[in-house]
């Protein structure tokens, strides 16, 4: 039985206030989840793994990070060992080719097919679908089409918090260039369990996910944390 996938679209994330991170917590089922944090698409700058623990390190969590540049030790047990992976924004890109490398892509699916919680923003939401617009390859935004595929379609973040990834998401759908796929404001996120869409849920008014497909867009609205 697959778990869950929380596929955030940004905003005010890896923050003690932030309720999307409460409920990426809750949606592990346990009292004392142990969360393990992927840094890689942000370059494991050490201020982000900071920011990682100054958010859950007074939370119910047993928090943890794996670090991939250097000489990483037996990866895929560490992500095997967790109830959650939170996934950082990013360049999704690099941090596709180095899960790669080091068989983290596939120690991610048997920990979601195990029942585990797999949750992330920006990169770290575009990372599960086959597709997704990005700017891992420069300041303009393209079509992504090497995802990890645990989710069919495609997805775009920031969908109302940078100003050209609308615009540029529902044109590649529309032209072919990517399939029809899902879009997140910041704030909100969708929630699958297993490769079912189950509810969209955001932590501010207004912020709320869409069904894109070549016809146009749908909005989806949300559940308010």
């Amino acid at each position: 039985m697959s778990g869950h996938i929380l596929a955030i679209g940004g905003g005010d994330v890896v923050s003690p206030s932030s309720r999307l991170d409460d409920y990426l917590l809750e949606l592990s089922g346990k009292q004392r989840p142990r969360i393990g944090y992927l840094p890689t698409a942000a370059g494991e700058r050490p201020e982000g793994i900071q920011w990682f623990y100054d958010a859950f390190t007074g939370r119910e969590c047993e928090p943890s990070h794996l670090e991939l540049f250097g000489m990483p030790e037996r990866p895929w047990e560490w992500v095997l060992a967790q109830d959650v992976v939170y996934v950082c924004g990013g360049n999704t890109a690099n941090a596709l080719a180095l899960w790669r490398l080091h068989g983290v892509d596939r120690a991610l699916r048997e920990l979601w097919e195990r029942g585990g919680v797999l949750g992330g923003w920006s990169a770290g939401g575009i990372c599960w679908f086959e597709d997704g617009v990005t700017d891992s390859f420069g300041p303009a935004l393209r079509a992504l089409d090497d995802g990890l595929g645990f989710l069919s379609g495609s997805f775009c973040p920031h969908y109302d918090g940078e100003a050209e990834r609308r615009p540029t998401f529902t044109r590649l759908v529309a032209d072919g260039a990517l399939p029809a796929g899902l879009a997140a404001d910041d704030d909100a996120a969708i929630l699958f369990e297993g490769r079912e869409l189950r509810e969209v849920v955001s932590q501010r008014e207004g912020a709320r996910g869409y069904r894109v497909t070549a016809d146009g867009e749908q909005p989806l609205e949300p559940r308010l944390l």
